[in-house]
């Protein structure tokens, strides 16, 4: 593997060979027929229904699964599936999970859906994609995802196939013999035939392809982006952009033996490019505890008995499983364990510190997005690690730090530590053709180049990139993007109120979390626990509903009348650490919250006592991504 410890080290890699020269697959059939090659016998991919550490498990050799991906190609060409036709999936994690998704890009496109998300915005991806075959589960205790499956294909009328896994057959006696007796009815009002994943699947050689590999590069995946707005954003991806994924940390970090436990979800990008495509660029071992992974009933308390049954040598987080982890002993040989990968949102020091203390390793911490095919940045494995950084960006990717306007020209490029929006070119951004409606890709890219994150951040003079905002309004919950818009214009509807600014709060667990600031109408005499209320009930998302709702009597506005978000992010910040600061007892509170270029929100706080236990406010504080200092 190549040396990745300093900005110097990833220009060498650079200069070493150009990216087009590389000579890596072109196709994804190539891409699993050359580790298949490599690493027959290797273990491939484990996984176990239950958490237990003793519970059973199925795994499959690389040459398995790339018997099992021809087949499900073959399955999916037979069902009418070309290159431009999509096959969606909606599926928690199961072998079946993987299978689908590499053979559903060999196939034709494949597009992963998130089956948390609610029926009729499920049937919005699946006709924004005009996907022809949804595979989904057959109904299972517990679950409502076949349930979800049946309602959005009646709302989805290009989706003529339904394939059905029955999770069922990874249970022993005597859980399997009682599943046929509880099973849950699933009632259907779609047109759409339904058959037996595995069965289909039987019928199909696995040995070749009965149809000719496309051996170019071409639209591969498409993955919904835009969290809960209910408008489906769907970014696409080709084929050197999944490669790349997988090449980056295979060629840095990952090897043949590595060990990986993943408990997050194959679709979302994290565990399906930088954790799942390394698998197949390096021939690690890839392992799923259970469909819902960290959600799943017994990981959290299994977790660190998993990491010593597999010996696991990574393990995938975020911060709110982080968060969750050490809250719970360490009661396992986690010897066998050289880091943690940490995405999807910021990770609070406290907690980097709190893991590193508890089992000896640290978070590698890095950055990503949907639609540049996932990975850009990350604090180096053998390099140094800048807590709060994203760390640097990986070869072949360029971030630059622009001031651009509304149609992407840059007026300016940034200097070091100067915030303005992180553009980002690599072999995953897609130019021109990032979504796949072709609007919204209007004013997307600067200079036509790099593509705009929306993310404010800044580099530092190593190359570290440091986020500091949004220059979009999203709120990201544990990883969750919502839109405010949602939330405003649910609580606008209330007859009392004026101006709504729906922003994320500070919070230890989730990153953020959603809140509001009304402004009433004269002689309102609604409260804020009616106004909550009204919120629950008319907000269309559980996870957007907002947690705190508190009312303003004049919200904080531009001279036309724009409401001025950070403001509100400032009330926001100083009533959270307060309250955490109240609640532990600490003589110290924030007496104002102010921006800094560098560093983004930054709350000051006074002693309110000489006999603070300064240690102790660190600590408490340490727990939220927002920065904070001593007042002088």
């Amino acid at each position: 593997m190549a040396k990745f410890a300093t900005l110097a080290d990833k220009r060498a890699i650079e200069g070493d060979v150009p990216w087009e020269e590389r000579q890596l697959a072109t196709t994804m059939y190539q891409f699993v027929g050359r580790i298949a090659d490599r690493h027959p016998d290797n273990k491939a991919v484990s996984f176990q229904i239950l958490s237990g550490s003793g519970d059973r498990a199925e795994t499959l050799t690389w040459r398995q699964l790339q018997g099992k991906v021809t087949q499900a190609a073959n399955m999916f060409r037979s069902l009418g599936i070309g290159e431009t036709d999509v096959v969606a999936y909606m599926l928690p994690n199961c072998n079946e999970t993987v299978i689908t998704l590499l053979g559903g890009a060999v196939a034709g496109i494949v597009n992963p859906i998130n089956p948390l998300l609610e029926a009729k915005h499920i049937a919005g991806v699946l006709r924004e994609t005009k996907a022809k075959v949804l595979v989904t589960l057959k109904g299972f205790p517990k679950t409502d995802v076949a349930q979800k499956a049946a309602e959005a294909a009646a709302l989805a009328p290009d989706v003529e196939t339904i394939l059905e896994i029955d999770l069922n057959r990874y249970l022993s006696p005597p859980k399997s013999w009682i599943v046929p007796l509880i099973r849950p009815k699933v009632e259907a009002t779609h047109k759409a035939r339904v058959l037996g994943f595995n069965t289909e699947l039987a019928k199909h050689r696995a040995d070749v392809l009965d149809f000719t590999d496309a051996y170019e590069d071409r639209v591969a995946a498409c993955f919904h982006t835009g969290g809960t707005t209910g408008i489906p954003k769907v970014a696409q991806h080709k084929y050197s952009g999944m490669i790349y994924n997988g090449w980056c940390a295979s060629e840095i970090i990952i090897g043949p033996d590595d060990v990986m436990l993943c408990p997050l979800p194959l679709f979302h990008v994290f565990a399906a490019y930088p954790i799942l495509m390394t698998c197949v660029a390096s021939g690690a071992h890839l392992v799923l505890p259970t469909p819902a992974g960290y959600r799943g009933e017994g990981v959290f308390d299994n977790f660190w008995k998993l990491i010593e049954r597999w010996g696991a040598t990574f393990m995938v987080t975020v911060p709110t499983a982080v968060s969750a982890l050490m809250q719970r002993k360490v009661d396992a040989d986690v010897s066998s364990l050289k880091t943690a990968l940490c995405g999807s949102a910021a990770l609070p020091v406290e907690l980097f510190n709190r893991f590193q203390d508890a089992t000896g390793v640290a978070i590698l911490e890095g950055y990503g997005m949907t639609e540049a095919t996932c990975l850009v940045s990350i604090n180096p494995y053998d390099g140094q690690k800048k807590v709060g950084s994203v760390g640097l960006p990986f070869p072949y990717t360029d971030v630059r730090i622009l001031d651009c306007d509304a149609d992407g020209n840059v007026k300016r490029e940034a200097g070091v530590d100067e915030v303005a929006e992180i553009c980002v070119s690599n072999p995953g951004v897609y130019v021109g053709n990032t979504y796949m409606e072709p609007d919204k890709n209007k004013g997307l890219y600067a200079d036509g180049k790099w593509l705009r994150t929306g993310d404010l951040g800044r580099i530092d003079e190593d190359g570290y990139i440091w986020i500091t905002g949004r220059a979009k309004d999203l709120i990201i919950r544990s990883g969750h993007n919502i839109d405010p818009a949602i939330i405003e214009e649910a609580l606008a509807a209330h007859p009392q109120v004026a101006f709504v600014g729906a922003i994320g709060q500070p919070d230890a667990f989730a990153g953020e979390l959603p809140c509001a600031y009304v402004e009433m109408v004269t002689g309102a005499t609604a409260d804020a626990a009616e106004l909550q209320t009204f919120a629950e009930e008319h907000v269309p998302e559980r996870a957007a509903v907002p947690k705190h709702v508190e009312i303003l009597d004049e919200l904080p506005k531009t001279a036309v009348g724009k409401i001025l978000k950070n403001e509100l992010r400032k009330l926001a910040v100083r009533r959270v650490y307060n309250a955490a600061l109240a609640e532990a007892g600490l003589a110290a509170e924030v007496t104002e919250v102010y921006e800094s270029k560098k560093r983004g929100l930054v709350a000051r706080l006074r002693r309110t006592s000489p006999d603070v236990d300064e240690e102790a406010v660190s600590h408490c504080l340490g727990n939220f991504v927002r920065p904070w200092e001593w007042g002088d």
